[in-house]
């Protein structure tokens, strides 16, 4: 099983020990990339660990900002990357189950630190259903290559 990398900026950073210090409880192996202050801005953590996932370092990765939402967007950015902002359980099984989500991003100012690890557990332990979501996968996929093109 690959490592599960997390990230965070200053404000995402108590949520991302937590998370960290979870994912390592239940015998999870952790890349944390930090950061704990203001030197770097969300965009650069974002990008690392989305490029983590994306050349295969990484199945996952897990990134804490103040709403997750900065996060998401830059992970985005990353052909191949599927990133969703989740605080509750339902929508972190979803994301996996039907969009095969491999970056979960959580907002330290919007979710408590006991429900954002339910939302974890619930991310990780779901996998990608296949079936009726894989061609609405793959339609993705070709808009992403056609976007690239262009």
């Amino acid at each position: 099983m690959k490592p599960i990398v997390v990230g965070s900026d200053d404000a995402g950073a108590p949520l991302r020990r937590r998370v960290a210090d979870h994912l390592r409880a239940s015998g999870r192996d952790v890349i944390d990339i930090g950061i704990d202050d203001d030197a770097k801005a969300y965009p650069s953590i974002a990008l690392e660990a989305s490029r983590r996932v994306a050349d295969g370092a990484s199945d996952r990765a897990i990134l804490c900002c103040g709403t997750g939402l900065g996060m998401a967007i830059v992970a985005n950015k990353v052909p191949g990357v599927y990133a969703v902002t989740c605080h509750d359980t339902y929508s972190a099984r979803r994301a996996r189950m039907s969009n095969n989500a491999q970056v979960l991003t959580l907002g330290a100012r919007v979710i408590g630190p006991e429900a954002a690890l339910e939302v974890v557990d619930a991310w990780m332990e779901s996998e990608f259903a296949g079936g009726r979501s894989a061609p609405k996968l793959a339609e993705i996929a070709a808009i992403e290559e056609r976007s690239a093109d262009a």
